[in-house]
């Protein structure tokens, strides 16, 4: 039998024992609560604030800050009537959005800071004879008032018609050229039968000088035309700028299984290029861009209005801007607004400031 005192100690020995077991629980349960209450915490920011840029983007240190599209290029379609070998934007679809689907997409455009949009294709001009893009460069002159309104064309459909019903309202067409030579122009695929590409220029050119619009050209530079001595001919169309590319393959476009070009044939190295800009340095107008600078140097919005990535040689579209709006999509595009300022993307791109002499 236990004494009293015996019992005495044993109570007090219990009641420390406990005290001590619900201070260490206490403490415990205190600890996973805080380290769960930061999981929790953790996992709904996660949930709430999604990152402006994919992870890829950010390992090659792409800034997260919003772009400004101030310069867009809008391909509207992917048709052509021309068949250039290294074509890196080919006829994959005949898809084209109805007009007042692509005013509301050029409207989202302008409100995100876009002062320039460029209508290319395919050829642009191929779509309702033309109509179709004249009625969006009236629109987007007209009701956006946007700064600059550009065209890119192959400028065999272009007529005096077009010019006298939407010439005002357009500020730069280019057109494509890559040779001075009909022959070397019908093996790249530049022509359509027996109409002669270089007629067309020369027609175009004067048709922009009496309708007061702004003449650029195009050329891209290949194995077919890279020996090429094209001063004479430039200076004598004196365009306001002469954009000359070195050919670029893009996966899925021109390259690839998947392709509908093989353009592996008109290649040329880095140094052939520089050849031929050396060749050509007296040309004040001339523009270069080399395959590095063209790769994630353009906003290019697809028939989707999707924007497209370059940047892995291949063309990922991003949502469409009409879905998800121009700040969403455009985190997708792979612009890299630093590159597009270094290859002279931003210039005088308004008729009315450039002081032509018509």
């Amino acid at each position: 039998m236990l004494t009293s005192n015996q019992v005495g100690f044993a109570a007090m020995l219990m009641q420390f024992c406990f005290k001590n077991v619900h201070s260490f629980l206490a403490a415990l349960l205190g600890w996973i609560l805080r380290d769960s209450g930061t999981q929790v915490q953790q996992t709904l920011v996660g949930r709430i604030s999604r990152p402006k840029t994919r992870p890829k983007e950010q390992k090659e240190g792409s800034s997260t800050q919003l772009t400004t599209p101030s310069s867009v290029n809008y391909h509207f379609t992917r048709q052509c009537n021309y068949k250039c070998g290294f074509c890196f934007h080919t006829a994959k679809t005949s898809f084209v959005l109805p007009i007042e689907e692509a005013k509301r997409g050029l409207r989202l455009l302008k409100e995100a800071g876009m002062e320039k949009v460029n209508f290319s294709g395919g050829e642009p001009f191929i779509h309702e004879r033309g109509h179709f893009l004249g009625e969006l460069v009236r629109y987007c002159k007209q009701e956006l008032q946007l700064p600059s309104v550009s065209i890119v064309s192959n400028g065999s459909l272009i007529t005096e018609t077009w010019f006298q019903k939407y010439g005002d309202y357009l500020d730069i067409l280019a057109v494509s050229c890559d040779s001075f030579n009909e022959d070397t122009n019908k093996v790249i695929g530049r022509g359509q039968g027996k109409k002669s590409h270089l007629d067309k220029l020369y027609k175009v050119q004067n048709w922009c000088r009496e309708y007061k619009v702004a003449f650029k050209i195009n050329s891209v530079i290949n194995t077919y035309n890279v020996d090429e001595d094209m001063t004479e001919q430039i200076n004598v169309l004196s365009p306001v700028r002469w954009k000359v590319f070195q050919c670029l393959l893009i996966e899925g476009e021109n390259a690839g299984e998947n392709s509908l070009r093989e353009a592996e044939k008109f290649i040329i190295s880095d140094q052939q290029f520089q050849d031929f800009l050396d060749r050509h340095q007296s040309v004040k107008c001339l523009v270069p861009e080399s395959n590095q600078k063209m790769r994630d140097s353009y906003l290019i919005l697809d028939e989707y209005m999707r924007f497209l990535d370059c940047r892995e040689g291949r063309k990922d579209p991003s949502k469409s801007i009409l879905d998800i709006g121009v700040e969403e999509a455009i985190k997708f595009s792979g612009f890299d607004e630093k590159m597009f300022l270094v290859r002279g993307g931003k210039y005088v791109w308004s008729k009315a400031d450039m002081k032509l002499d018509w």
